[in-house]
């Protein structure tokens, strides 16, 4: 661990849920790190790997989607094409050179403003003992 490293952390969160559960958090005055930069998403299911790759391109140590829990998704199977599509995402970053642990796919609900604030302060930990991502 680097002394005063801070990671920077992509967070695509679904607007009914993962966005929800950080809405609770805050509004519950539950704290977790300010490492986390939101971006809102209509549902987990509509961030493209693309978008994932861009933020690690352009600087970030880690990136997070969260989603509804399967099942529960407002637009009925949109957080089944997430799980899906990222579960062949992994070897792919690996290929690339950045670790694997550097991205999460987390289901978090509406109700769970604790759950998220536990889940950004276990990954900022995780990305701070890994230290700043490498440039391949």
């Amino acid at each position: 661990m680097i002394e005063g490293y801070q990671p920077k952390i992509i967070g695509f969160l679904c607007n009914w849920c993962g966005y929800a559960g950080a809405d609770l958090a805050g509004t519950s005055r539950i704290t977790y790190p300010a490492n986390i930069r939101v971006i809102r998403v209509p549902c987990s299911g509509r961030v493209d790997p693309l978008l994932v790759l861009k933020s690690f391109q352009r600087g970030a140590d880690g990136v997070l989607i969260a989603g509804c829990h399967p099942g529960e998704c407002h637009y009925v199977e949109g957080n089944y094409y997430t799980r899906r599509r990222f579960a062949l995402f992994h070897p792919f970053l690996e290929y690339l050179g950045i670790e694997k642990e550097r991205f999460r796919v987390e289901w978090v609900s509406a109700s769970e403003g604790k759950k998220f604030s536990k889940l950004v302060s276990s990954f900022t930990e995780e990305l701070a003992k890994l230290g700043p991502r490498r440039e391949a």
